[in-house]
């Protein structure tokens, strides 16, 4: 049964994401935009850079076709943010890309976003589900060929960028950067927007490859390591890269460090509060992101919304007018008035701008800012769980402990998984994963060695030893 998750459905390429299965859900998303009454709008069909993804966007757009509506492909591999820009610009009736973002090289997915850009909120998906059920033998089947239009959405992209990001800032400091696209969408868009700034930066892994090195298309920094060395060894001012379809960050300090997205995210909050002060805007975050972004917000006296995870929940508070910017833990964020999406390319640009005006490290911002609202030591880790646990683990995430790792339990979220509030910035968040037996266990506290406790806690809680 294909089921769409937290950013679109997800399969291994050859076992369940086929030809056939990718033809029926297309049918179906064909069928649900005709039935919306955007034949003639349009969709937009685009992808990643995985294997054989040409050949499925073909295949999607002869289905859409043969649905009686108009297919508009992308000419090339498409960063998802810009996949979500050119749906707002085109005014489409929504958009089809193929990425599994970043999963690993044998995994491929479809995502679809409605016409307003943003990523399909449970109700679209449940209607496509539906649809999906109904789907022939006959809908698997390859479609005719029919005459397609081809659409390029990088220069009206970058100039959108451009009013965004001060790149003449970034040149005129003589900011000197390292990239590193992970062979994914962003090459071409990174690194071009920065050379027309006249900003020296050097490329790492800046062409396609399906397989990514041999290792996952991840922006972290178990997959950042060759970008760190360079960063030193050239004495960059700052790495950035991005991962697979673009739409998370990896940003590594002068040093050649790796910088939390979660600590990123805070110096992100502080420089547009500190720009749109007087619109009153929200800072929305994710209910496994740092608690930082409720203390700059503080400090600015502004508000923060909290969603489950899923970026489709900030976009749709960024489409309503309620916030300045998005972000989830997972490098994900938005602005006032970008799309409803996650953009790595624009965090990491906005993130190289605060370093060409302030002219210091991200660390030495970070302890300023620290200075000023408190310091944050966010955390996340992965516990892989048995049949018989993961089989106990819904009754015991279930359960009111009224204590944690010695700590009094102060209040009990269960707006995402089971998050546990233990009183002067300390919590504990248990998130099982919907597609495997793991459960995502985040923690926060004031310092590393305190977080490091309770994320060792919070793995014996869960595996029982």
């Amino acid at each position: 049964m294909i089921r769409f998750g937290t950013s679109g459905w997800r399969a291994v390429l050859g076992e369940e994401f086929t030809f056939d299965a990718a033809r029926r859900v297309v049918t179906a998303i064909g069928r649900v935009v005709a039935a919306d009454g955007g034949s003639s709008a349009g969709v937009l069909v685009a992808s990643d850079t995985r294997f054989l993804n040409e050949r499925f966007v073909l295949e999607a757009a002869r289905v859409l076709a043969r649905e009686g509506v108009t297919p508009l492909l992308a000419s090339r591999d498409v960063p998802t943010p810009v996949v979500s820009f050119e749906i707002r610009r085109r005014q489409t009736a929504g958009g089809i890309n193929f990425t599994a973002s970043h999963n690993p090289p044998e995994y491929n997915g479809i995502k679809f976003s409605t016409p307003d850009g943003a990523p399909a909120l449970p109700a679209v998906t449940k209607a496509i589900e539906a649809e999906i059920a109904k789907t022939t033998d006959a809908d698997a089947l390859a479609a005719p060929a029919v005459p397609l239009e081809t659409i390029d959405p990088l220069e009206p992209y970058l100039a959108d960028l451009a009013t965004k990001v001060d790149g003449a800032a970034i040149g005129k400091a003589g900011l000197r950067i390292a990239i590193d696209p992970r062979y994914g969408t962003s090459r071409g868009y990174l690194d071009e927007f920065l050379k027309r700034a006249g900003v020296d930066c050097v490329t790492l892994h800046g062409h396609r490859d399906p397989y990514f090195g041999g290792l996952s298309p991840q922006c972290d920094a178990v997959n950042l390591v060759e970008l760190g060395k360079l960063v030193v060894s050239e004495g960059r001012h700052i790495g950035l890269a991005t991962d697979g379809d673009a739409d998370r960050f990896g940003v590594l300090d002068s040093d050649g460090t790796y910088v939390n997205p979660n600590l990123c995210l805070m110096l992100l909050a502080d420089s547009l509060l500190g720009k749109h002060a007087e619109k009153g805007l929200a800072v929305a975050r994710s209910v496994a992101t740092t608690h930082g972004l409720d203390a700059v917000a503080k400090f600015h006296k502004a508000e923060v919304l909290a969603t489950p995870v899923g970026f489709k929940y900030i976009g749709e508070l960024l489409l309503a007018g309620k916030i300045v910017m998005g972000g989830e833990e997972s490098a994900g964020f938005t602005m006032l008035g970008h799309v409803p999406e996650k953009d790595g390319l624009l965090a990491g640009l906005l993130l190289a701008e605060l370093v060409a005006k302030t002219g210091l490290t991200l660390k030495e911002q970070l302890n300023r800012l620290f200075a000023r609202v408190g310091s944050v030591a966010p955390a996340r880790a992965d516990a892989h769980l048995t049949p018989e646990l993961a089989a106990t683990l819904k009754s015991r995430l279930a359960e009111d402990p009224r204590e944690f790792a010695g700590l009094v339990v102060e209040s009990i979220d269960r707006m995402d998984g089971q998050k546990l509030l233990l009183g002067h910035g300390r919590w504990i968040l248990f998130r099982p994963s919907g597609t495997e037996p793991v459960v995502r266990i985040y923690a926060e506290s004031e310092d590393e060695s305190e977080t490091a406790r309770l994320l060792a806690a919070a793995k014996t809680y869960v595996l029982g030893s």
